[in-house]
């Protein structure tokens, strides 16, 4: 007899889609555990800039992997994937539907894919290409991973590094590693997806009111005491977006104006390529929602999704 399957929620798209309430309202109705799976939320003391859930709504659900990482400690894929394995497991055995949530198509597909056994990297050739400008590692990267340095965009200065960085210290490119993933739940669960895809204007709307707001919630607060460690630049929490806009701000280099527009562009951007992420990369047969979800009826539609009533 075959095994049966738990189930797994999972509601995911770009930024200021309309994610987390809808979550917390699937939640509410299913007796759920939200467990976080935005890059930017797992990191303390960053609520309001990463858009993470406030007081009266973690009253309302259990809400797991949300701000208990101090932002000078980088959280990789596989370390979120394997806290959330834990999370799932526990919520399960606790009768309970665990739910993810979140925007980082890279930790969604290392839990529900699994990971490659990549080597690790010698740290002579992490150095050389950390500290080469993007132009060059392009060009590299075309020479020893031509497949890879195609399919990049030629800006992508993160991914273009790791493409070089793997491929120069294992003598594999990255997609051949990538192919032999394990460790993964998504064999093991019965999968409860649903993406999120409002019409752009719609969501690109939301993206500068989101920002503004943040300003006027505490966001120059929180930088501004991030800014106060002294920490590495280059850190995840770092490079959230609004952290730079900030900053400026706070240092005098910018008016507040200036600075709500770059935030509000850069959440844009941001939104742009999850956008682009979500509405490509999932398996097709997850189901899709176009809908900007400004009303009740707008929302009960999208659970009956995620409920699989229709």
């Amino acid at each position: 007899m075959s095994k049966v399957r738990p189930p797994v929620g999972l509601i995911a798209g770009p930024t200021a889609s309309g994610k987390s309430a809808l979550a917390l309202s699937w939640a509410e109705r299913t007796n759920g555990v939200i467990i976080n799976a935005d890059s930017a939320q797992l990191y303390a003391r960053l609520r309001v800039l990463s858009a993470g859930p406030a007081p009266a709504d973690e009253a309302r659900a259990e809400h797991r992997l949300f701000a208990f990482r101090d932002p000078a400690e980088p959280c990789s894929a596989a370390e979120w994937a394997a806290l959330a394995k834990a999370e799932v497991v526990q919520a399960h055995r606790r009768g309970r539907l665990p739910i993810l949530v979140g925007g980082t198509g890279l930790y969604l597909r290392t839990l529900l894919d699994g990971i490659a056994p990549i080597p690790p990297i010698d740290p002579a050739v992490r150095s050389a290409v950390r500290g080469a400008s993007v132009v060059e590692n392009h060009a590299r990267l075309a020479e020893f991973d031509p497949g890879a340095a195609e399919r990049l965009h030629p800006t992508d200065t993160t991914r273009i590094a790791r493409s070089l960085e793997v491929v120069l210290s294992t003598g594999r490119p990255l997609a051949d590693w990538q192919r032999e993933r394990s460790g993964g739940i998504g064999a093991e669960i019965a999968l409860r997806p649903l993406i999120l895809l409002p019409p752009r204007s719609r969501l690109y709307a939301r993206c500068d009111g989101r920002f503004a707001a943040m300003m006027d919630g505490g966001a120059a607060d929180e930088v501004r005491l991030l800014l106060a460690r002294r920490l590495d630049p280059m850190l995840p929490a770092m490079r959230a977006i609004g952290v730079r806009e900030i900053a400026a701000w706070l240092r005098g280099e910018v008016t507040r104006e200036q600075a709500v527009a770059a935030g509000a562009q850069a959440t844009r951007n941001y939104a742009k390529r999850q956008y682009t992420w979500f509405a490509h990369q999932p398996p097709a047969d997850w189901p899709r929602f176009a809908e900007p979800l400004d009303d009740e009826a707008a929302a009960e539609r999208a659970l009956a999704l995620l409920d699989g009533s229709v």
